[in-house]
């Protein structure tokens, strides 16, 4: 019997996905374009090329590609527990914080538990904790655009063993205070793996969002997610990491893929914490254009919350958002869209972001 003829007879019985699999919604990137007079604002990457010192080590481990890379990141953890005063043990790394994120669902998780956090957030997280077949728990975000942590202490239950606080949110671009953290964490049970994802951290102004190092030290069910892949501009590289009491960053290191940190992306992060003051030049740059196009924006009528990203979120229903996207990308502009919410942007280089105003402008009520 041919393979054509094993497909189509109606006694064949074929590998299936697991349900959880089958039903599950893929992960909408951002945008691509080629050209150079696409802008291309979908992706929150930085619009800086690589720190210098970053392409140099890449350039020089690349001559050993042909040998594994250190399964247990060994330097750049000890790098990352010097830049951040906690000890290797306490250091998890993977690829990007989406891969971290997924060691730890995997790693506390059963069938059936829950994860709570807000939404509209980072789009993986509900694929990844439905991908462990456990429940997501979707938790609305409030009037100002931010996380409702009332809501989602009331949505615990006996089934929850994590949440996951997005600071600043994405898309939004809201931080959430020291002081909420703190007391969203004594009112939540001790044995719940409560995860500040900072990706856009470096990002925010200082006092903006918490002291998430603090809160890790006071209260040893808090575990932090962090990135390279947006302020350090390593995101083709895929590293992240994350801070967890020894116990839990143990397992995470245990839950992931072995290997899945490239020798070339240890050696550039570890490149890029070290180059910390012209990372910070860039970041500032950032923050300059995201208060500019700000204050622009709500100049010509557009009510922004105050982002803490290195990007600007216009909510919108679905015609606006439709209305916004068609004039961005007949503008040659990849904006990221989520239909019934907003609109996130990237906040790019100065011409980039002065063409976004120029159209914004053009459509304001």
């Amino acid at each position: 019997m041919t393979r054509d003829q094993l497909l189509t007879a109606p006694d064949t019985v074929l590998p299936t996905l697991r349900g959880a699999v089958a039903g599950l919604p893929s992960y909408v990137p951002g945008r691509r374009g080629a050209g150079a007079d696409i802008a291309a604002l979908a992706s929150n990457e930085s619009h800086y090329p690589p720190l210098p010192a970053a392409a140099a080590a890449v350039a020089e481990a690349a001559v050993t590609m042909n040998r594994y890379p250190d399964s247990a990141a060994v330097e750049l953890r000890e790098r990352l527990a010097r830049h951040l005063g906690v000890t290797a043990g306490e250091v998890a790394v993977g690829p990007g914080s989406v891969g971290v994120l997924q060691q730890i669902i995997t790693g506390l998780c059963d069938a059936g538990d829950e994860v709570i956090f807000a939404w509209r957030s980072f789009e993986a997280y509900p694929i990844l904790v439905e991908l462990a077949g456990a429940r997501p728990v979707r938790i609305p975000l409030d009037d100002a655009e931010g996380h409702d942590l009332e809501a989602m202490a009331a949505a615990v239950t006996g089934r929850t063993k994590v949440i996951l606080l997005c600071t600043p949110n994405n898309p939004t671009g809201v931080p959430i205070s020291h002081e909420s953290i703190e007391a969203f964490l004594q009112s939540v049970r001790s044995d719940i793996l409560v995860a500040i994802d900072e990706a856009y951290v470096e990002y925010a102004e200082a006092g903006s969002g918490p002291d998430s190092l603090a809160l890790y030290r006071q209260y040893p069910n808090v575990c932090i997610l962090r990135t390279f892949s947006k302020a350090y501009g390593l995101a083709g590289l895929r590293v992240g990491y994350a801070v967890a009491a020894p116990g839990i960053a143990e397992g995470l290191r245990r839950t992931a893929l072995p290997f899945s940190v490239s020798a070339l992306a240890q050696k550039a992060a570890v490149a890029s914490l070290d180059a910390g003051e012209e990372m910070e030049a860039r970041v500032s740059a950032v923050r300059q254009e995201r208060a500019r196009m700000a204050a622009q924006l709500e100049a010509q009528g557009w009510k922004l919350q105050a982002s803490q990203g290195n990007f600007l979120w216009i909510r919108a229903d679905d015609d606006l958002c439709a209305r916004l996207v068609d004039a961005f990308d007949r503008a040659g502009i990849l904006v990221r869209a989520y239909q019934g919410d907003g609109v996130r942007i990237t906040v790019a280089n100065p011409a980039s972001n002065d063409r976004v105003l120029r159209l914004l402008e053009a459509h304001a009520a």
